[in-house]
């Protein structure tokens, strides 16, 4: 299945998740076997609470995705993947997706010049 190109709110929203070393780890730790909480923190040597707010920030970008399992002694642990994404960035790329960014009022607006 071929997919679209991103649009622009998509492609900031996954420039800006992977734009922290942390995350960039996460993936990476991530592309061999999905895993747990616990243990990729472990192994990414940083808290739980902070990998799961990274986590959640790569989820929301669609970089990742979460399934919850249940051990036989009944305990839930929810594993984490990648899921495979590509993107070619290039100034077409970035032109084709302007058009389709969420407009934003200025947050900065010009002060009054009193002319």
């Amino acid at each position: 299945m071929t997919r679209s190109p991103p649009t622009g709110d998509e492609l900031i929203a996954v420039l800006a998740t992977l734009a922290n070393p942390h995350r960039m780890r996460v993936v990476a730790a991530l592309r061999t076997e999905p895993t747990y909480v616990s243990r990729l923190a472990r192994e990414l040597g940083i808290s739980r609470p902070l990998l799961q707010v990274h986590l959640r920030k790569l989820q929301a970008a669609g970089l990742v995705t979460s399934r919850t399992e249940v051990s036989e002694d009944g305990k839930a642990r929810r594993y984490y993947e990648v899921t495979e994404f590509a993107f070619r960035l290039t100034p077409d790329t970035i032109t084709a997706a302007v058009p389709t960014l969420t407009p934003h009022p200025p947050t900065n607006p010009d002060p009054p010049n009193g002319d």
